[in-house]
């Protein structure tokens, strides 16, 4: 799944999430980009309703790492803002995390530098109104 896509609602982003879900499969890592309150928790939520994760998915801002499990899936949703370097990256887990067959949510991956592999999605999230309701995600394989 690859593309630009506009969407104006909660319903619409977990709509676009659900279908990258259904490719998404253990040791994947998807990559999103984006200013404050762009939708990537909200497109992570998505994703994890989709793999079957029940309860409540918020922003790792302060704790880093979140671990979630559902229907036979391991997501995994990192925010490495706190971080500085790779070294901080592997520090937390990340061989372990891939090595258990997680699916991997980063946000700010570029703190991650060359851990991030070629095969990444990276998902880019931007504001197309004033009011912050419309949102532009581009999905690049």
């Amino acid at each position: 799944m690859t593309g630009t896509y506009e969407v104006a609602s909660v319903e619409e982003t977990w709509e676009l999430a659900r279908k990258l879900a259904a490719e998404l499969k253990p040791g994947d890592i998807v990559c999103l980009e984006g200013d404050l309150g762009a939708g990537k928790t909200t497109f992570t939520q998505g994703l994890a309703a989709a793999l079957g994760v029940a309860g409540r998915v918020t922003s790792p801002t302060f704790c880093i790492v979140q671990e979630h499990r559902g229907n036979g899936a391991f997501l995994v949703h990192m925010d490495l803002y706190r971080l500085h370097d790779e070294d901080d990256v592997l520090a937390i887990g990340w061989e372990d995390y891939l090595t258990d067959g997680a699916i991997l949510v980063v946000e700010w991956p570029e703190r991650a530098g060359s851990l991030i592999p070629a095969s990444a999605r990276h998902i880019r999230f931007t504001h197309l109104d004033d009011n912050c309701n419309v949102r532009s995600i581009d999905i690049n394989p």
